[in-house]
């Protein structure tokens, strides 16, 4: 993402040396697209059981109304940002706004779980694209201090946004039915088109620029992901040695291989080869993925088990993830204080001990029917962990980051961020099994809660082994862009 700044002159009388204040207009254009894109992680957790009893969904049907379009908000996500540097800014910001709003509206009408699941990957494709061009006209809108202002409400509504989407889920389920889950997102789109024609520089076009984009690499990620998915779902309703399950694994392994191939040849490839040698930057891209995907698919549980067994409204469902959000605010704050002395590699490994604590007590206490008791106590745990994780991850992986590559890799960090929730959903639905019924969700919901401890004791030892000890000095440093 390019940097260059297209402040007007600053007027006469202004002698500052701090770079004029630009209105916070633009700013409020990319975060209320952003904002959409976020709680539609999670606004539709809550809407499931209501729109399983609509749609009649199967147990795959429920995963992949949120894989459908985590993995294609993720895997286009780095093509997403690539397009952004090619073309002008604003008009990629809005074609991503109008796809998403359009895929918005068909999710709302959708008659059958395909329907419904084919317009959430529609979504995900303009979250994709509307994402990187969001940000980057913040960066390229603000500088000095109005920037970081920008920079650290961006990245609060990205952990309280999926959290908030489950209570905003929930009550527009009760209210008007899950329908509006996804009909709320069209007027937000068309105001945020009106205010962007308005408020968004127009920016210089490039002809031709979009010749060099790696589409070939973008098609062979997507579909590898997708098939990845898919095959661990297989596990789950073919079982293990199906043809379909290895078929599909198999498939993803070779497509996987093929896409690394691809971007070592390709002249214009998706992340520069040089992006995968900063050992900080991958590493933490992938502790991200798994702490996303125990998050999200926490709460993808935790929303059918509030619902199914403990008898919550869709409401209540909503408000009883608030203290998940409370706990995840407060403890990313502490952990942004003593971040510069105890360095990110630390923090991540606290955060993994107190997340696996939680999803313990959550296992253990699965067929208990009180919140309070049998729910509170690990979803508080879980953020306490989490909230210092997700801090701690973003300033160990942009640590040795050069300046001119921050777009890129805060994509390929976003794209761990999204794949992992799809996957993560995927894998605890295959261990989970059976969600459809009463014994079936509780059996599973324990299940699925001690497998999600070992993937924390593994993300543990590999946390160990391959994230750097940053230097007190790179933390600082990060720590204050």
């Amino acid at each position: 993402m390019s940097t260059h700044h297209s402040t007007a002159p600053a007027p006469p009388h202004d002698l500052h040396p701090d770079p004029p204040r630009r209105s916070w207009a633009v700013f409020a254009v990319a975060i209320a697209a952003q904002i959409m894109v976020i709680l539609d992680v999670s606004v539709v957790n809550v809407a499931l059981p209501s729109i399983g009893e609509s749609l009649q969904l199967s147990s795959p049907d429920y995963q992949w109304m949120i894989s459908a379009y985590v993995l294609l908000s993720g895997g286009l996500l780095l093509l997403g940002g690539r397009i952004t540097d090619l073309m002008n800014r604003r008009r990629a910001f809005l074609a991503g706004v109008v796809l998403f709003t359009g895929a918005s509206l068909i999710s709302g009408f959708a008659q059958t779980p395909l329907m419904l699941i084919l317009a959430r990957a529609a979504q995900g494709a303009g979250a994709a694209l509307l994402t990187p061009a969001a940000l980057s006209i913040i960066m390229t809108a603000y500088a000095g201090r109005q920037r970081q202002t920008a920079l650290a409400v961006w990245g609060t509504v990205g952990s309280l946004g999926i959290a908030a989407g489950v209570l905003v889920g929930g009550v527009l389920t009760s209210s008007f039915g899950w329908r509006w889950v996804f009909f709320i997102n069209v007027p937000i789109g068309l105001a945020v088109v009106v205010a962007a024609q308005r408020a968004v520089p127009a920016g210089a076009s490039r002809p031709g620029a979009l010749r060099r984009l790696d589409l070939r690499g973008a098609a062979t990620l997507v579909a590898g992901l997708l098939l990845l998915v898919f095959g661990i779902e297989s596990i789950r309703s073919a079982g293990p040695a199906a043809p379909r399950t290895w078929g599909a694994l198999a498939a993803a392994a070779i497509l996987l291989f093929a896409f690394a191939r691809l971007e070592q040849r390709s002249r214009d490839p998706l992340v520069p080869p040089s992006t995968w040698r900063i050992r900080s930057l991958i590493s933490a891209s992938v502790v991200m993925a798994g702490v996303t995907g125990v998050v999200v698919g926490a709460i993808f549980l935790c929303s059918l088990y509030l619902q199914s067994i403990i008898a919550s409204s869709a409401v209540v469902t909503g408000l009883q993830f608030l203290p998940l959000a409370a706990a995840i605010t407060l403890s990313a704050t502490v952990a942004s204080k003593v971040i510069g002395r105890v360095g990110p590699r630390t923090l991540i490994l606290e955060g993994l001990v107190v997340t696996a604590a939680g999803v313990l007590l959550l296992a253990l206490a699965a067929g208990g029917t009180s919140y309070a008791w049998h729910v509170l106590p690990g979803l508080l745990l879980v953020g306490a962990g989490v909230g210092p994780m997700f801090v701690a991850i973003s300033v160990a992986a942009m640590g040795d980051v050069p300046a001119e590559k921050s777009g890129l890799a805060s994509g390929l960090m976003m794209t761990g961020h999204e794949v992992g929730a799809a996957i993560g959903v995927a894998a605890l639905t295959a261990v989970a099994g059976d969600l459809t019924s009463r014994t079936g969700l509780i059996n599973g919901y324990g299940a699925a809660f001690f497998a999600t401890a070992g993937a924390l004791a593994v993300l543990f030892v590999f946390t160990l082994l391959a994230v750097p000890t940053a230097t007190p000095a790179a933390v600082h440093h990060s720590h204050h862009h």
